[in-house]
């Protein structure tokens, strides 16, 4: 499988993966009153600011088949995670979960508070508010969430080089693809595969400006 191909379907397994627990967090961050919250709200953004491969040191001890996790899954499911594909989702779905929730958590803050309690004075459930209610007035924050997470998964290098390896088909994404090439010398093809993740991501930040441009207009 190419490494664009493989890539893309990393980032788009990971997005519709992260959209519904994303969505949760989200809300709860938001309207939630646990005092479990800022615990939550310092793992949810831990991957902002943590190295990359501290992250994917952790997976790749946890994934391994002499770990307690990774032996259990393997003599009980016989699921190898590690250097698999399952194991780069499950890593990219954890290094990318902040690039979901924060624009999710933001939109919520920035809706209305009558919003809920009209739809409650209505007879709404709490559900039927937030799929009939909430949702549609959060596209713009659904929509530029899920571009960056996206495009984040799709250039992500050190997770999927700690728990995935270099392994054509299976793990060998574009970042890895470029490291790979500029190791062999073959600038070329390094400029090639650059060049084209460089236009991805100048595409993802003018539809973000644009989404948000568009929306303070409206306001």
């Amino acid at each position: 499988m190419h490494p664009f191909l493989l890539t893309f379907q990393l980032a788009s397994v990971t997005t519709l993966l992260l959209l519904p627990t994303g969505l949760a967090i989200a809300y709860w961050l938001t309207y939630g009153r646990s005092r479990w919250r800022p615990v939550v709200e310092v793992v949810v953004t831990l991957p902002l600011v943590l190295p990359p491969t501290v992250l994917g040191f952790y997976l790749l001890l946890a994934f391994s088949p002499e770990s307690w996790f990774g032996g259990w899954l393997l003599r009980t499911f016989d699921v190898r995670l590690l250097f698999s594909f399952p194991g780069l989702v499950i890593g990219s779905w954890l290094y990318s979960l902040p690039f979901m929730v924060q624009p999710l958590r933001s939109g919520f803050e920035q809706l209305p508070r009558s919003l809920r309690e009209a739809a409650w004075v209505l007879g709404k459930s709490p559900w039927q508010t937030f799929r009939k209610v909430l949702l549609p007035n959060l596209r713009p924050a659904l929509l530029t969430a899920c571009v960056l997470t996206f495009a984040h998964t799709v250039g992500e290098f050190g997770v999927v080089l700690m728990i995935g390896g270099n392994i054509p088909g299976v793990s060998r994404v574009a970042s890895i693809a470029i490291y790979d090439e500029v190791e062999s010398l073959n600038y070329s093809l390094a400029h090639q595969y650059s060049l084209i993740l460089l236009l991805l991501s100048v595409a993802v930040l003018l539809v973000v400006y644009l989404i948000n441009g568009r929306q303070k207009i409206v306001r």
